[in-house]
């Protein structure tokens, strides 16, 4: 490899990145939200380097992937990593990893015996969430016990470790815990609508991850604290409320909230509105009138913004998002969403937002998949933020 320098480059799963030197591939960027956020982490990465064209090697190196991911099976195998300042036990684990053919997966342990560390599977995990060079190191091909996805660090977490997993012909591949499949969802979109459809081509497939939770009584509580404050300040007051608790989240319940007395939660920062309906919530929760995850799971969307939406402080928008984010729901259209509302109005050609009603009859041409759509209304008004490129 000749030069030196980072590019992107369109791929079936969304514009991903790539940094070379004269010795060899020194990183491989994932998609993020939006190609400027793609080309700003890799640009961070690797400071030292300038955005350019690659030639030989690196150039060959960059097809190969862009076929790979097209899925148009190419050999990974044999491009050349430049792995400075990498550990020698990562080293190894990257080799073999490198050796588990496409369409294959083998489990974190399973990996950690092959190097010869069979009590090391967090190390393997740990190397994959920081592997330099997705792709080419197929880190997406490890899985946790009992073929679990696992961690994955792109944007998207599990849900872009299946696409990947999907082109490359793995058996058994599901999107956990969605209702519904990502990929058919886009196929759908595209053909419905071509303003949608020109949002998907710049972005690639969607990149939902579902945010887990032990309880809906946490899940809610912490939309409670969350509401009307920003990312920081909310986190650092849901924080100091865990922090009255023995063991911290893993003992935040209904039961025990209540037992804390009513001082102490205004001390950790809790509005005296927001005390109210953590209070509330957790009486609800003692007396069984809010449903748990099972539960929620077997009921259809409205039945579950009519049963959670009882609850002291929790409003139809908190609802729809945890739908959305929470149970994988495919069909929830949140037309008070200010982002969504803003967003149709950029790809209609509009200034300003559109007005709810009509945002909902248009939107009826998504079903049954508009919770995907929403995802691609907020892309579009990032996409709209950010400066064109030269």
């Amino acid at each position: 490899m000749a030069d030196s320098g980072y590019t992107l480059f369109d791929t079936a799963i969304g514009p991903c990145g790539m940094a070379w030197n004269p010795a060899g591939v020194t990183g491989v960027q994932l998609p993020e939200l939006t190609p400027a956020a793609t080309l700003a982490r890799l640009a961070g990465r690797f400071p030292a380097l300038t955005e350019g064209s690659p030639r030989g090697a690196a150039r060959q190196a960059r097809d190969a992937m862009r076929a790979h991911l097209d899925g148009r099976s190419r050999d990974l195998a044999t491009i050349p990593l430049d792995l400075a300042g990498v550990s020698t036990f990562r080293r190894e684990v990257y080799a073999a990893a490198r050796r588990i053919p496409p369409g294959r997966t083998v489990t974190y342990g399973e990996l950690a015996a092959r190097v010869g560390a069979p009590q090391a599977a967090r190390a393997i995990g740990q190397a994959m969430g920081n592997n330099p060079c997705p792709i080419i190191v197929p880190c997406h091909r490890v899985l946790a016990a009992g073929g679990r996805p696992g961690g994955f660090s792109a944007a998207g977490g599990a849900t872009t470790k299946a696409y990947i997993l999907r082109i490359e012909g793995a058996r058994d591949v599901t999107f956990e815990g969605f209702g519904y499949d990502p990929l058919d969802a886009i196929t759908h979109l595209r053909a419905a609508d071509a303003r949608i459809a020109a949002v998907i081509e710049r972005i690639g497939p969607p990149k939902i991850e579902l945010r887990h939770t032990s309880s809906i009584f946490l899940a809610l509580a912490r939309a409670i604290v969350y509401q009307q404050l920003s990312g920081k300040a909310a986190a650092t007051i849901f924080g100091r409320v865990c922090a009255l608790f023995p063991r911290g989240e893993r003992d935040f319940n209904a039961r025990n909230l209540l037992a804390i007395p009513a001082p102490q939660l205004r001390g950790a920062g809790l509005s005296n509105n927001k005390l109210l309906a953590l209070t509330d919530l957790a009486e609800r929760t003692l007396a069984g009138a809010v449903p748990t995850l099972a539960q929620l799971r077997q009921m259809d969307d409205e039945a579950v913004i009519e049963a959670l939406t009882r609850v002291r402080g929790i409003g139809r928008w908190t609802v729809e998002m945890m739908l959305m984010f929470r149970l994988g729901r495919a069909d929830v259209m949140a037309v008070d969403d200010l982002g969504l509302r803003q967003g149709h109005a950029i790809i209609v050609g509009r200034s300003g937002e559109t007005e709810r009603k009509a945002l909902a009859a248009y939107a009826e041409r998504w079903r049954p998949y508009r919770s995907v759509a929403s995802w691609y209304l907020w892309r579009a008004v990032e996409l709209a933020r950010e400066q064109p490129r030269p």
